[in-house]
């Protein structure tokens, strides 16, 4: 490939930094709350299940918005000045003196924090359709290492000041814009480029726009139901196992670490070796198989071990992510990959809202007095269910000759270098 050197490593260091922005604040975002609300506990975790709704609610509505902009004006300025914004907003949100001004401040943030959408249609945009999977491989291998680093990084800093993990991401993202200034090219030529549209852009419509595309309406289903389980997993983690195995803090916090490095292994390594191998469909096929068995063992699970050794075993099944990401792109023409991104990053945001939701309230209800039957493994019995669902989705699209629109985007990537 014959891309500007440092243009794929500044798009995995922009996710990488996203995500390591949001693990920051993760360990010290409740007792900054107490802090400034000056109440007790029950009323912070209200205020910060507040917080992430909004985030989550701003993605939503502006993750399409963010995409569409990127196919008219291009990625490099839509990636450069959410990365300048969240730099921003971060300090902003280090100097808060109200929970106010907190809302306000991770509501800015959320939007700018769907650049995501910019930096996938990037991906699209400089890969050719075989090497496109190791591509968003690459993705979520940042989303794994940034949720490893993001909070040791914030329980280390928040020991001396609370605000001081703000700082630290908000520096982090301005030097990154800076540093993309100069290493950035565009990747969108300006005859694959399309005018922004408020009807596409918008989440129901970018959402309406997926069912152009078969193939892009089925994985967007597919991915939907597999985030789905997936959050509902994030959620009920540590009141399962805290629960259930007696884990302690320490020993959460090292399950944490090991998912995050299994993540980045089997999607920054080994997916740019699977998928060629296997193919893209069945890449797809066997990682949701493996997330299903997962989901299941999670639930038996009958000692902590077997906990940890289910998690690294099924941690492979994270190619399918990358596969179907591939497969999307390759499914949609140049000028429209930012709004499809933007629609598959909205149904995540509301996956990343029902997951918990499900998750949640299915452990609250089977550890309960008022349960007729004890399961504390109800939660992951729900999730290996959703991702069953998705399995026969993909299947049942697959059977249907859904690639038959893969080569709608086969221009996507063709060219190799950047643009000027």
């Amino acid at each position: 490939m014959n891309h500007a050197p440092g243009a794929l490593r500044f798009i995995f260091f922009t996710v990488l930094l996203d995500v390591l922005g949001i693990g920051l604040i993760i360990p010290v975002a409740p007792r900054l709350v107490e802090a400034l609300q000056g109440q007790g506990e029950s009323a912070a975790a209200y205020n910060v299940a507040i917080l992430g709704a909004i985030y989550a609610g701003m993605q939503f509505i502006f993750a399409p918005i963010l995409g569409s902009l990127s196919d008219q004006i291009g990625r490099r300025p839509v990636i450069l000045i959410s990365l300048a914004g969240s730099g921003l907003d971060y300090i902003a949100a280090a100097f808060a003196p109200t929970l106010t001004w907190l809302f306000i401040a991770r509501a800015i943030n959320g939007i700018s924090g769907a650049n995501i959408t910019a930096a996938s249609a990037y991906i699209a945009d400089v890969t050719s359709p075989e090497k496109r999977a190791a591509g968003f491989g690459m993705l979520g291998a940042a989303f794994g290492l940034g949720f490893v680093i993001g909070p040791l990084m914030g329980g280390v800093l928040g020991e001396f000041d609370l605000r001081w993990p703000f700082f630290a991401a908000g520096g982090l993202s301005l030097i990154n814009a800076l540093y993309g200034f100069f290493v950035l090219p565009e990747s969108l030529r300006r005859e694959h480029r399309r005018p922004f549209s408020i009807a596409r852009a918008n989440p129901v419509g970018s959402l309406r726009n997926l069912g152009r595309y078969p193939i892009v309406r089925g994985l967007a289903i597919v991915l939907f139901l597999a985030n789905t389980a997936q959050f509902g997993l994030h959620t009920t983690w540590v009141l399962y196992t805290k629960h259930r195995y007696q884990w302690s803090t320490r020993d959460v916090g090292l399950s944490l670490f090991a998912v995050g490095i299994s993540a980045a292994v089997v999607q920054g390594l080994l997916a740019r070796k699977i998928i060629p191998a296997i193919g893209e469909r069945t890449a797809v096929l066997f990682g949701l198989g493996v997330g299903v068995a997962a989901y299941l063992g999670y639930g038996l699970a009958n000692q902590g071990w077997m906990l940890i050794a289910i998690l690294l075993a099924g941690s492979i099944g994270g190619i399918f992510q990358p596969a179907s990401q591939s497969l999307v792109t390759r499914s949609v023409p140049p000028d429209e990959q930012g709004g499809i991104q933007g629609a598959i990053t909205s149904l995540s945001c509301l996956a990343g809202i029902l997951g918990p939701a499900i998750g949640g309230s299915l452990f609250g209800y089977f550890v309960s007095d008022s349960s007729p039957v004890y399961l504390p493994g109800a939660s992951y019995f729900a999730s290996s269910l959703l991702c069953l669902a998705a399995l026969g989705t993909a299947i049942v699209i697959f059977r249907r000759g859904g690639t038959a629109g893969a080569t709608v985007g086969t221009t996507v990537g063709q060219k190799d270098s950047l643009s000027p």
